[in-house]
């Protein structure tokens, strides 16, 4: 890896550290730069603003786990294990600090139309990651298909995992809101209508 290659990396690394400690709105690139250990203008030079910079953290972390949950998905398991492996991955990412990132950028994005579109555009990969999970699970589940179509089952899936990061972000206690346990019980649920005990 040559110099620009090392820099540009050790820019991403600061700033996605940087965002984790201070959150979005006070993160400054004067900030980043000092944390990664070279000059302001490396920041400018690599990724010419704050904004830029902290979109292209999101994208590399978004790109990497959804290269792990593709691969997760491909794999020959009952949709009810995949689903358990995702809260697994929940987890994960709230431990890497990926979910922080994401629903900062989400928050920056109702306010700033950029944002938005670069947000959107990486949570369109995981839209249709899901929706080509949930056409498959018509196949295990004859009649599923006249309830809900793939796209309204993605969207489901979506919305359940990035509420419940929100809550846990906003640092509610599961005791008061069982998010964790109530998404482990839909692969419990899974688990009984694919193994055929929907009773």
């Amino acid at each position: 890896m040559g110099v620009e290659p090392k820099t540009r990396a050790a820019i991403l690394s600061a700033a996605k550290q940087c965002l984790l400690e201070i959150g979005y709105a006070r993160l400054s690139t004067r900030r980043i730069a000092v944390a990664a250990g070279v000059p302001l203008s490396q920041i400018h030079y690599h990724f010419g603003s704050k904004q830029n910079l902290v979109l292209e953290v999101l994208a590399e972390e978004n790109r990497r786990l959804l290269d792990r949950q593709t691969d997760m998905y491909n794999q020959d398991m009952p949709l009810w294990k995949r689903w358990e492996q995702a809260c697994d991955f929940l987890d994960d990412d709230l431990e890497s600090g990926y979910v922080r990132v994401l629903q900062e950028m989400m928050a920056a994005g109702w306010s700033d139309e950029e944002i938005a579109a670069s947000v959107r555009a990486n949570l369109m990969g995981w839209f249709e990651l899901l929706t080509t999970v949930a056409s498959s699970a018509f196949d295990r589940f004859p009649g599923l298909d006249e309830a809900f179509s793939a796209e309204e089952l993605a969207i489901l899936t979506s919305v359940a995992f990035l509420g419940a990061e929100a809550i846990i972000l906003l640092g509610v206690e599961e005791a008061v809101a069982p998010t964790r346990a109530a998404l482990r019980k839909v692969g419990a649920l899974i688990r009984r209508f694919e193994e055929g005990d929907a009773s």
